[in-house]
């Protein structure tokens, strides 16, 4: 028998001065506990958690970096794009995120190209909200930006606030770039996004932003860590406390933000699940990762697979899918595209 080092004719002694009974004083008789209230008073000591009942599940469906090498289910040409999105939102997707690629597979801003998968979307699912990168990168893409957000092609648009190493490729925004693409958003009456991949983004966000009176509160933030180069997210602890962190910083620039955060790199469904529990929203999707979960090695099948996933989530945490139109109306758009 192992007895280590404890005093065992003590305990024989305490045992019996216990009479062999725990301490039990039912004060609060004949409830033993009342799940909601205290005999004493009559506040509710356990009120329901403060998360909105509603979440945003987007589906983005292809971004700017991975390559069917890298995921060979990967949609590149415009009617694979097209046939995703329309998949996505056919299945209870809150909105739509689009890249559009050349020929070659990569990213490029071609307004008839966004304009070939944007239309058929909006003529088959009246009311849903598309929105999706204008990233100037080659000559001529700055104008394509100008007429696409002339034409009111999508209804939003993101502001990366952004200087990182995204895998092997710098990707950054000069600062006179991201106040003019700012300006030019507003003004065409399109709505910005927020997007950060890191701390010191949000930083950028704040000091260019918010305190130049460009942006107010109440703005929609897009959050996309764990990509290489993107806050680190290689481990259960450094998802949670970066996540928390984050959006933290985020909620003392923009107390009133709507903060979507990416289903991203390795972290995937799991930092959907951890921001889903926060009260957060979603943006899932073969964009952000290439990964169904952190720690196997399966690829994403489709877009599909990720969405369903993320409804998943919600209704696991008992929170509702928001329509097209609550979508709409969380983000602060007006109830139909108007061009």
């Amino acid at each position: 028998m192992t007895t280590g080092n404890i005093n065992w004719d003590l305990v024989a002694e305490g045992v019996e001065r216990a009479r062999r009974r725990i301490v039990w004083k039912p004060y609060g008789a004949p409830e033993i506990i009342d799940p909601e209230h205290s005999a004493f008073h009559s506040a509710n000591i356990q009120p329901p958690w403060e998360v909105p009942r509603k979440m945003i599940v987007q589906s983005a469906i292809t971004g700017a970096f991975f390559s069917k090498r890298g995921n060979p289910n990967q949609p590149i040409s415009v009617e694979e794009i097209l046939d995703s999105a329309r998949e996505c939102a056919a299945n209870g997707a809150s909105a739509i995120h689009l890249h559009v690629r050349d020929e070659r597979g990569y990213n490029v801003l071609d307004v008839e190209r966004f304009r070939a998968v944007v239309e058929p979307l909006r003529e088959e699912f009246p009311g849903i909200s598309i929105d999706g990168c204008y990233v100037c990168a080659l000559d001529g893409e700055w104008e394509n930006m100008r007429r696409a957000l002339e034409e009111r092609l999508l209804d939003a648009v993101p502001i990366n606030t952004t200087a990182v190493f995204q895998g092997d490729a710098l990707f950054a925004k000069p600062v006179p770039l991201l106040l003019e693409k700012t300006r030019m958003i507003i003004d065409s009456g399109t709505k910005p996004i927020v997007a950060v991949y890191a701390d010191s983004d949000v930083s950028n966000a704040d000091r260019y932003l918010f305190r130049s009176g460009l942006l107010d509160a109440g703005q929609i933030w897009c959050l996309l860590p764990a990509l290489p180069g993107c806050s680190p997210m290689d481990s259960p602890r450094q998802m949670i406390d970066g996540l928390l962190r984050i959006s933290s910083l985020i909620r003392d620039v923009d107390p009133d933000a709507k903060i979507l955060v990416c289903g991203a790199g390795r972290a995937s469904s799991y930092l959907a699940t951890v921001a889903a529990s926060l009260g957060l929203h979603l943006r899932v999707g073969m964009e952000d990762t290439v990964w169904r979960w952190p720690h196997r090695s399966e690829k994403l099948e489709s877009n599909l697979q990720a969405l369903e996933s993320g409804k998943q989530i919600a209704d696991i945490l008992g929170r509702d899918v928001a329509t097209f139109s609550e979508y709409r109306r969380i983000v602060g758009l007006p109830e139909k595209h108007e061009p």
